[in-house]
Formats: structure tokens, sequence, C-alpha cells
């Protein structure tokens, strides 16, 4: 099957021109595209798991890529940038309420004390997530942003959704790694069903230093060394679920092979350019599935005065709702980096356009967040629909299922539409910093 893959999209690509001027065809090879891609979302990676053995496999391939390019490695020899997160591993849990015990699927214990044990005396605060809300986006916000304990009491409309997040956050949770040994705040996510009378949640935990990566090079800028222009994409995804059929390897080729590969091609480019009066920063970061630990890693080791822009990449690998030759940015009116941008492809077919899905807040769900709140015109670059993508975290999100062709139209408008800002000749302007 990948056989004739490959030939259908070999001719697909000998058939299509490139949008951009002649000057700028090759700025992206076609065939070492779907190379990088293919690599990347491979069976043998199995899903490149950030918690896994796996992700080091994947993470020495795209260390590779950069030193065939000729890159520098930005923090270790080996291109990564290691840091320490604490997995908390789940013992035993049971939830009741009502004095009737939940099934499996019916609730989530995100436990980050070695014990825990709540009844209707204890003291934690009481959130709902009622019918109608965005689930996925109150989910990610409760965990990442609230810091007390809490019981979420979640709409049994949302059963199917719950049982799909338990796969994946009730293997392990992570913490940011502890110098103290305090317990930290926990959360349950438990459907509601009636009033509730009573519950009783027990579970335990161990505790487990883990080593992440990021993989990182950089081109050292000329006339502006001191100065910083980060290209980014997250190299991870959500490893092995429950077989369908089988396939039980999710393989993320559009979420995020698709978006690491366009940040690999185009630091190939611009080394080969040698345009660049900035410093640019090319880096895959690690657990974004998992809580942006990375990107987190990453953006609170850097000056953010100093970063002139970043451009982050996810999920390329379809055309967007705009249809081919473009990209949505977040948070498209919090700095004029995309306005920039497409003024630099003005006469192309190529152009960019503001978030279709204001309402699922992406400017700050992905890794661009931390820059973005620190005032950097950190914008994340996406053609996904995701309103209507049926494979995205499934074991279907297959190279298959990818347009190469429009990973390749993105990173030559990313590549043209940044031009002046590499060169320093433009300057986009300042996010409003979160207090």
């Amino acid at each position: 099957m990948i056989g004739k893959f490959r030939q259908y999209t070999l001719l697909v690509s000998l058939m299509g021109a490139s949008f951009l001027p002649s000057a700028n065809a090759q700025v992206a090879d076609y065939t070492d595209v779907q190379r990088i891609v293919e690599t990347l979302a491979a069976d043998d990676m199995r899903g490149r798991a950030s918690l896994s053995a796996d992700i080091a496999r994947a993470a020495d391939f795209i260390a590779s890529e950069f030193r065939q390019a000729g890159l520098k490695p930005y923090a270790e020899e080996n291109y990564r940038q290691s840091f320490m997160v604490t997995k908390v591993i789940n013992g035993k849990q049971t939830v009741q309420v009502n004095g009737n015990a939940l099934q499996e699927d019916d609730f989530i214990v995100l436990n980050n004390a070695s014990s825990l044990s709540w009844d209707k005396q204890s003291k934690v605060e009481n959130i709902e997530i009622k019918a109608g809300e965005d689930f996925s986006q109150r989910f990610r916000t409760i965990v990442r942003e609230n810091p007390n304990n809490a019981i979420v009491w979640v709409d049994p409309s949302f059963a199917p959704m719950l049982a799909r997040f338990k796969k994946i956050f009730n293997r392990e949770n992570v913490v940011p790694k502890q110098e103290k040994t305090d317990d930290g705040p926990s959360k349950v996510f438990l459907l509601k069903s009636g009033a509730v009378q009573s519950f009783q949640i027990a579970a335990t935990t161990t505790r487990q230093d883990f080593p992440l990566f990021n993989v990182a090079a950089v081109i050292p800028g000329k006339s502006k060394a001191d100065e910083f222009v980060i290209f980014s994409g997250h190299y991870d995804h959500i490893g092995i679920l429950d077989a369908v059929g089988q396939d039980s390897i999710a393989n993320g080729a559009d979420d995020d092979a698709s978006g690491t590969t366009a940040m690999i091609a185009l630091a190939k480019y611009f080394k080969k350019a040698d345009i660049n009066e900035r410093t640019l920063i090319f880096v895959a970061f690690t657990a974004e599935e998992i809580g942006m630990f990375g990107s987190k890693y990453f953006s609170n080791k850097i000056d953010a005065d100093k970063v002139v822009a970043m451009v982050n990449i996810e999920m390329i690998g379809k055309d967007s709702k705009f249809g081919p030759n473009s990209l949505y940015v977040t948070g498209y009116d919090n700095s004029n980096l995309a306005k920039l941008m497409q003024e630099n492809v003005k006469g192309t077919a190529f152009t960019f356009h503001p978030d279709p899905y204001p309402q699922q807040n992406l400017f700050y769900r992905s890794d661009n967040a931390v820059l973005a709140a620190l005032g950097v015109p950190a914008h994340t670059f996406s053609t996904s629909q995701i309103d209507n993508d049926s494979y995205y975290h499934t074991v279907k999100d297959e190279v298959e299922t990818l347009d190469v062709n429009n990973i390749k139209a993105s990173i030559e408008g990313i590549a043209k539409g940044v031009e002046g800002i590499v060169k320093g000749l433009q300057t986009p302007t300042r996010v409003e910093k979160l207090q």
C-alpha cells in the first residue's frame, strides 16, 4: 500500500507547479518532505509517545537531519535539550457516588498525591463541565490552569469523550520534576447523574523521575545574532491505543509529523540560503500531548525579550477550510506577524488567514503559548479542520491520509513569508503580556 501511495504522490508532484516564483521553487524538495513525514509516522516509531522508549528513536532521526544539514546544536552536542519530569503512576482507584461504584470509563483520577481519600466533607473545589460546553477545552483548561484540588462533575452527554480521554490520561500523570516532595493538586473527573448525596474517592500513586528531551538546532545570525526567530513543531504523539481491527498504533502523521517535517525542511532551506541576519532556532518539542512540557521548558530557558518571532507549525497535512495554498494563524490579531507574512507573499497564490475556530482558544493551547504569554509574537500555523477531522488522535492518522503537496506549499509559504523577518528588515509587533 505504501508503494502505491508513493507512486501516486510522486505523479502528483510532477504534475503540480509551485505557486512561488521560480527562484523559490526549491524551498522544499517534495521527495525529501515525503521521506521525512513517512519516517516520523512509520509503524516502527510506535506513535512517538513521550513517556515511552520509542520517543528516542524519533529524536535521533530529527537530530540526524539537523546534523546532515550542517546545523549547530542548540543545547547539547546530540541536539537534545534534556530535562526531567515526575511520572505519577496510578495504583488502585475506586470511585463511588451515592453508594454505587462507577465503571472504569466513567471517571478519570489525575492524582498528584501519594494517597488520596475524598468524601463530601473534604475541602475540594467542585467544578462542572455542562452540556453544550467544549469538553476538550474545559478539560485541558482545568488540568493546566486550576491550582486547587478539584472534583469535576461531567455531564452524561460527554460519556464517550470521558472514556476516550481516559485511554490517554489514565496511564500516568506527569508533573514538572518536584524538588519538594509535597503533594500537588489533584483532579477527579466523573460523570454526574442526578443529585449527589454522597461520594467516596480513593486512589494511590507511586512516583518516578523520567527524562524528556526537545531536539533543537541553531543557525547563528550575523549582524543581529542576539535576536532570535524560532521555528517549531511537536514530535511526540499518543503512542499505542486499543486496537481497531489489526491496528493499534496512533501514527500521528498529521499531528504533528507534518509540522515537524516542515520545521526540518525550513532548517535545511535557511541553512542553504544563508540569508539570516537574525539567529534562527529550530526545535522539535516533546510532550505537547500530555501538557506542553517541552515547550514550557524551552520557553522558560530563553530570554523572551530577545525572541522576535515564533512560527509554531501544527497539523498541515491537509487543505484548510480556506482551500489549497493557505494557512490559518492562531491569535492572528494579537501581533502583526501574519500581516507582515501576507505582505511578503504578495504576488503568489499563498494566503494567511485568521484562526477560523476562535471559540477553541487555540492561541494558548499549543506550543506557542508560553512565549506568547511573555509578549513574543508567537503564533501557531495550521490547516487542520478540527471541527470535522475524524482521524485526530486515532489510529487512522496515517501518512496515506495526507497531501504532501499541502505540506510542501505550507513550507514554501512560511519561508517566503518570514524572509524579511529572518533578514532583519522587519520586526513584528509584540503580543500583550498576560498578567
